[in-house]
């Protein structure tokens, strides 16, 4: 006798056919059938199906502790717990990352797999609630409404500190080029115009530097985000929960996540409030703002080979055109770039959703997590490909660097203080107006000799503050 395919399962609305096979419930099909909008499964985020295992298995130890839930069903539901946190069934969390109803589909995809699975380790078959139910037993002295954004929060902390550790990677590949390149001299370039001389290591600390002072401000965004409104339930007033229940909820699941969460002191405030978001965001999109600009400056300085500025080499990854011969372009920059638009166009979408909250609930927060946790992965991954797929690989072009700098006008900024301004402007005009070298105007007219010449145009004086030589003649 076969099997059968479907297993009936009943909610408010009526009765529902579900696959049998399927450890989600009603709930979640409607939801499926509601919500197909992205074509995403909650599943692409594992932080957030971790996140609300932690949850679901701190609430039920809680309600145990204070006597609201019986041994064995506790049992049952942390043991699925564990096994959702393990890595399993995340397959059976299928609503879409876009959904409306404030994340209650979202809870009730977690309420009703861990409850069928639950159910399993009781010996019963899935969809026979009376023995172990996603609302009254799952669910049990908790709210979509502070289930929800918890979990949003946690996902998040987890998400962050893996993207600051992407970051340090290509902090530390940038630190790594800024000391093979410190003694390469070049000119640096204001507004596209060349302005005084530098070394390309220089240039390339600034982006380890920004890199390394954005970590520190996502560490500092990651602590926000630690003061949860998990005891709240529907808006904040705690109603249907234990009055010690949010405080010990809260310490078992800083025990279960390794995560030193903090109950808000309001609950009702913290259940409608989405500032938390909103300077993640901030960050997200500071991060990405200076990541383009870095990578900006990467296709810029790579760019020709023959008819651009042509001062280092990125890494050939793949060909450039399919017309073209030969043509290789700078594509990991560039797809930096795109993460670098996505992220901020998140933010924005971030900004709405927050503001758009009304009274005691903001609905919007399923769209307000898809946008935070694409930018936090794909920034990780940008990261990660950034390094090791062009940074680790740039090389110099140093002799077309040096080229630069003795055919440039600029380091005659570094002789005003040895033949005044007005001599300086003389001879800069005069090498623009002829092509000649700096250098050679300047021996031409007598403003230096070629000993004292020398020393003020070397590297490691034109590259940092020091004192004056010698007195202007």
């Amino acid at each position: 006798m076969n099997a059968p395919q479907t297993r009936n399962e009943h909610d408010l609305l009526g009765d529902r056919a579900v696959p049998a096979a399927a450890y989600y419930g009603v709930h979640t099909l409607r939801a499926v059938e509601n919500f197909p909008i992205s074509g995403n499964p909650i599943s692409i985020y594992p932080d957030l199906i971790h996140a609300l295992a932690c949850i679901k298995q701190a609430a039920a130890l809680a309600n145990r502790e204070l006597g609201m839930l019986d041994a064995t069903k506790c049992d049952a539901i942390v043991k699925a717990c564990e096994e959702i946190r393990a890595g399993r069934l995340h397959d059976q969390f299928v609503v879409d990352v876009i959904q409306g109803g404030a994340g209650t589909s979202t809870n009730m995809n977690a309420n009703e797999v861990i409850a069928n699975r639950g159910l399993e380790h009781l010996g019963h078959d899935r969809g026979e609630y009376r023995y172990l139910h996603p609302n009254e037993d799952v669910n049990m002295s908790q709210s979509t409404n502070d289930v929800y954004p918890t979990a949003l929060k946690l996902a998040g902390y987890f998400g962050i500190y893996r993207l600051v550790d992407a970051m340090a990677i290509l902090r530390r590949a940038f630190e790594a080029k800024a000391d093979e390149f410190r003694d390469v001299l070049k000119m640096g370039r204001t507004q596209l115009q060349d302005a005084v001389p530098m070394t390309l290591g220089q240039e390339f600390s600034t982006y380890a530097v920004m890199l390394g002072e954005d970590e520190e401000r996502l560490r500092e965004a990651a602590m926000l985000i630690r003061e949860i409104n998990l005891g709240a339930t529907a808006i904040g007033t705690g109603i249907n929960a234990h009055p010690d229940y949010a405080d010990l909820v809260c310490r078992l699941l800083s025990e279960i996540t390794g995560v030193p969460l903090i109950t808000s002191p309001n609950l009702i405030e913290a259940t409608q409030d989405c500032g938390a978001f909103v300077q993640v965001s901030g960050v997200l999109k500071r991060v990405a703002v200076k990541l383009s600009k870095t990578c900006n400056d990467l296709r810029l300085l790579s760019s020709g080979p023959r008819a651009g500025l042509n001062e280092i080499n990125l890494p050939a990854m793949q060909a450039g055109s399919s017309i073209m011969p030969g043509k290789v372009n700078p594509v990991i920059p560039e797809v930096v770039n795109q993460i670098a638009f996505e992220v901020i166009g998140n933010d924005v979408t971030v900004s709405f959703a927050a503001e758009a909250g009304q009274l005691q609930l903001n609905a919007f927060e399923p769209i307000i997590a898809h946008s935070l946790f694409k930018s936090v992965t794909h920034l990780r991954n940008g990261c990660l490909t950034l390094a090791e797929r062009c940074v680790k690989g740039i090389t110099a072009n140093r002799e077309r660097l040096r080229a630069l700098v003795d055919q440039s006008i600029g380091i005659v900024t570094a002789l005003n203080p040895y033949i005044g301004y007005a001599n300086a402007t003389q001879v800069a005009q005069e090498a623009l107006a002829t092509g000649r070298s700096v250098a050679e105007l300047v021996l031409e007219k007598k403003l230096l000799s070629r000993e004292r010449l020398e020393e003020i145009l070397q590297p490691d004086v034109l590259t940092r503050p020091r004192p004056i030589l010698e007195a202007r003649e």
